[in-house]
């Protein structure tokens, strides 16, 4: 079997690795997290937290398959299974069942606020040893600090 060799070093690789697979299990979390949510708000502002809620999963998914790719490309077997999301994810307790618009806001404004705290880490982290892997994940973190934002000032 062919194996993608990696042009970074053992231990960077390891570093770089962990923060990809930690990000692309966040990132399909926050998918799943959003379109749970999607499909059960309720409440006066449905129709546009409806909508934002699916601009969310759009960023997640074709983050996460950026990621993903990423890893495959270091020679990194990407593992977005859902038992290993399930164990590994940053984010908290979805709510069950209909969800008031307000509650369902409060609820992505926490979910974004976890993933976007782990992503920073994993900006710091991959710093040195792969500043290439670095700048996917500032873009990522870009991207979902303004879902967070709108989800915010939704709110007030």
């Amino acid at each position: 079997m062919y194996v993608v060799k990696s042009p970074l070093s053992d231990g960077n690789l390891k570093t770089v690795s962990e923060a990809l697979q930690g990000a692309l299990v966040d990132l399909i979390d926050l998918s799943l997290v959003a379109k749970q949510i999607h499909w059960n708000v309720v409440g006066p502002r449905f129709r546009s937290v409806h909508l934002q809620l699916d601009e969310v999963v759009a960023t997640a998914r074709g983050h996460s398959d950026t990621v993903a790719e990423r890893a495959a490309a270091l020679g990194v077997s990407p593992d977005g299974r859902a038992a290993t999301v399930a164990v590994g994810s940053g984010i908290g307790v979805t709510p069950e069942g209909w969800v008031d618009d307000a509650a369902a806001v409060s609820a992505l404004v926490d979910a974004l606020g976890a993933v976007i705290a782990r992503m920073r880490e994993r900006i710091a982290a991959t710093e040195e040893p792969d500043p290439v892997t670095q700048d996917i994940i500032i873009t990522i973190t870009a991207d979902l600090e303004k879902h967070h934002w709108m989800f915010q000032a939704a709110n007030g």
